[in-house]
Order: structure tokens, then C-alpha cells, then sequence
């Protein structure tokens, strides 16, 4: 992806120290970067690595200890709580690896939540709710419960529920955590697939290097420090791939008529072998 469009995330010289008595843990140490508009971002690094304390940063959740974050040209943490709280509701999206739903509320109205606190109308939050959940496979789960779901769909419910608004920036944490490889693979591409038609910008967190081949750009991180910087170039992952056919054998096309000759004669062979028999 190209890296002259609008930049959306800037993260500098951010540190995060917590104090347990008299030790001093450094978590995330002096890390820059920056995030441009509609950029799929991964942080990727092995537990403990500090990712997600770097992504909570990023959302507000926790206070930096020192450095600054700007996310839409605004310092969030010179915002104030009902400040961050609006700015939140405005700009940002989120997907956890626990699903985050509200049990006693249905598929529809876990997604409906972030329109009702952006106060949108009842009639068009359902609306907007309905289109969403059915852009997600789960058109005939909208009145089911979470308790009441697999996995996948409580994980489909949760990205409908972050999408819903269509936020600038939607922040995952480990969203893949919980599921098997195959459905892993459905939520992934089902989160990639809304942000590339929205144009939105997703910052995700994990420690499985596959799925961090989704992203446009992965930020290695170990022990609270930035490894490297690794921008994935698309084009050449097509070339590659369109190479990689060039050289498969050549599959020949065949008529009715000839498949159906084929078949007999792999008929008479057998019935050859069986006679010998």
C-alpha cells in the first residue's frame, strides 16, 4: 500500500512503565510509527511481547507514561473521559477475542448497542443492524442469544456489532483467539473484505504469524520494542501467485463425447482384470 494518503495513527516515542512495588516493567519502550487511512495494520508479537498493552494505548484505555498518540490530528490523551468516551463513539470500532456480547440481548440487539449510544433512531439502528448481521452470514440468527451460538457466530456478531457505525479505525485484539482454523480464516476475511469496501482503517493484535499475512503492514514487536517494520507489497504477491500458476500442469479441456469414451475404456480395463482374476 501506498504511504502518501492521510495519516490517521501517530504513535511517538511512546513509553508504558507500570510500578509493582519497587520494580519497574517496562512494557512498551519508546515506540514510533505511523498509520495511514484505510491501512490493515498488524502488531504482531509472542505473549508478554507488550502488543496489546501498545493497543490499548492506542484506544484510550490506558494512560501512556510518557510520548504522544494521535489518532485524527487530536492528542487523545489530552482528552478528557467524557472527551474520549465521544471521541470513541465517533472514530473507533472494536473486536475482541472474547466476543464481548451481552447475554441477555439478542444478535440484533448486541449490534444495535453503538447506534444507541450514537443515538440513531430506533427504526434505522435496526435497519442498519439487519443489513449488517446479514452481510455476515448470520441473516437467520438475528433473534438468537449468544448462549445460543457457536463461537463463530458470537465472533460474527462481534464484528457486525464494531462495523455497525462504520468507524475510521476498528481495533482487534487477538480476534481469531478462540476459533478453529477454518472459521478463523471466515472471520478474517469477512473483517478485511468490510474495512477494504469502507475504506476503513483496522489495527490488529496477534501472536499467529499467519494471520498477520492479512495485513498490509506488521510492526514486529519484542519486549515492548519495535523489530521491525514490514510493509507487505500486494502487486508482488500477485505476480508471485500468478507465477506460481504459470508453472502447474496444464489442464487439457475435454468434450462429452471424449470423457464418455474414456470412462468406457477404463470400464472395459477393469472388466479385463477381473476376468484374469
Amino acid at each position: 500500500m501506498e504511504q502518501n494518503g492521510e495519516k490517521v495513527i501517530e504513535v511517538k516515542n511512546v513509553k508504558k512503565v507500570y510500578r509493582m512495588g519497587r520494580e519497574r516493567i517496562l512494557a512498551v519502550d519508546d515506540v514510533s510509527f505511523e498509520i495511514y487511512k484505510g491501512e490493515f495494520c498488524c502488531l504482531l508479537g509472542t505473549s508478554g511481547s507488550g502488543k496489546s498493552t501498545l493497543l490499548n494505548l492506542m484506544a484510550g484505555i490506558e494512560k501512556l507514561s510518557t510520548g504522544q498518540i494521535i489518532i485524527k490530528g487530536k492528542n487523545i490523551h489530552k482528552m478528557s473521559e467524557k472527551g474520549l468516551a465521544k471521541f470513541r463513539q465517533r472514530y473507533l470500532g472494536f473486536v475482541f477475542q472474547s466476543y464481548n456480547l451481552i447475554n441477555s440481548m439478542t444478535a440484533l440487539e448486541n449490534v444495535e448497542l453503538p447506534l444507541v449510544f450514537k443515538k440513531v433512531r430506533p427504526r434505522s439502528r435496526e435497519k442498519m443492524a439487519r443489513e449488517m448481521l446479514t452481510s455476515v452470514g448470520l441473516g437467520k440468527r438475528m433473534r438468537h442469544r449468544p448462549k445460543e451460538m457457536s463461537g463463530g457466530q458470537q465472533q460474527r456478531v462481534g464484528i457486525a456489532r464494531a462495523f455497525v457505525a462504520k468507524p475510521e479505525i476498528v481495533f482487534a485484539d487477538e480476534p481469531t483467539g478462540n476459533l478453529d482454523t477454518r472459521t478463523t480464516k471466515e472471520v478474517m476475511n469477512i473483517i478485511k473484505d468490510i474495512a477494504k469496501k469502507n475504506n476503513q482503517t483496522i489495527v490488529m493484535v496477534t501472536h499467529d504469524r499467519s494471520l498477520a499475512q492479512y495485513a498490509d503492514k506488521i510492526i514486529h514487536i519484542l519486549d515492548g520494542k519495535i523489530q521491525e517494520v514490514e510493509v507487505v507489497d500486494r502487486e508482488e504477491i500477485c505476480e508471485v501467485n500468478a507465477a506460481e500458476a504459470a508453472q502447474q500442469p496444464e489442464v487439457k479441456a475435454v468434450t462429452v463425447e471424449e470423457a464418455i469414451s474414456k470412462l468406457n475404456q477404463e470400464q472395459e480395463n477393469i472388466k479385463e482384470q477381473v476376468e484374469i482374476l
